[in-house]
């Protein structure tokens, strides 16, 4: 791991840019390092530069937590395969004819997720043999890679995901074999994501301790609050 930039953010926390063979991250660490860490995905490969990402890390950092994100093989600025350029290029001409979504989204998530979550769990390798953090490790983000990493990756401790993405068929049978404390964000009038089948989701979780945190409006709606209480969740199960 090659840090390549650092600076202290007006709040204390440390920000740094690194690389890792081919996958650029940020790593956000607090004051108080050493710390817990947590693992942050935007939802269905948007990039870790995204603002709304930045914001939630940088809040989750102040809690005492440091907070990693990487853009993984098809996400953010990474080249995409032509597989994925094309089901991209499939997906935004059935939105904008009104089709039906679900087998062009299958054919762009799945093998994203397949790519992502191998690197993920690299970097997850060499933030755990730096000195300013310690386990356990937490996951907050993008549903259908939190899924395939809550299952395969026993680091994790606990998860928070976020119901506005698509989820495949695969991590929706996986679902059942996720068995860390979970909290599920659901936003109830999410014009792009069903109701239904989040609800469906969240029902499958194997997890004996679950909650689910529904609240009104559209799919960017999340209210703030949700992370004061998305970090009393990480208090409980990560310090």
């Amino acid at each position: 791991m090659q840090f390549t930039s650092e600076q202290r953010l007006d709040d204390g926390i440390l920000e740094r840019e690194f690389t890792l063979g081919e996958i650029p991250g940020t790593l956000w660490t607090p004051v108080s390092a050493p710390a817990p860490l947590i693992l942050m995905a935007h939802n269905n490969g948007l990039p870790k530069a995204q603002s709304r990402l930045v914001a939630r890390a940088r809040h989750t950092a102040a809690y005492g937590y440091a907070v990693a994100s990487i853009d993984a093989a098809g996400c953010g600025d990474r080249p995409l395969s032509p597989a994925d350029r094309q089901a991209r290029a499939d997906l935004h001409r059935a939105m904008q004819a009104g089709e039906p979504l679900d087998d062009i989204l299958e054919s762009l998530v799945g093998p994203m997720v397949d790519k992502a979550a191998p690197e993920w769990r690299t970097t997850l390798d060499a933030l755990l043999a730096l000195p300013e953090i310690t386990g356990p490790v937490g996951y907050s983000g993008w549903t259908a890679l939190g899924i395939r990493l809550a299952v395969t990756e026993p680091r994790i401790a606990a998860a928070n995901f976020f119901a506005g993405g698509y989820v495949p068929r695969a991590q929706r049978e996986e679902a059942r074999q996720v068995t860390v404390p979970l909290l599920l964000l659901l936003q109830w009038d999410d014009e792009g994501n069903p109701r239904q089948r989040a609800l469906d989701l969240f029902d499958a979780f194997g997890t004996k301790e679950k909650t689910l945190h529904a609240n009104t409006g559209g799919h960017l709606g999340t209210p703030w609050f949700e992370l004061e209480d998305g970090g009393r969740f990480y208090d409980r199960h990560l310090k």
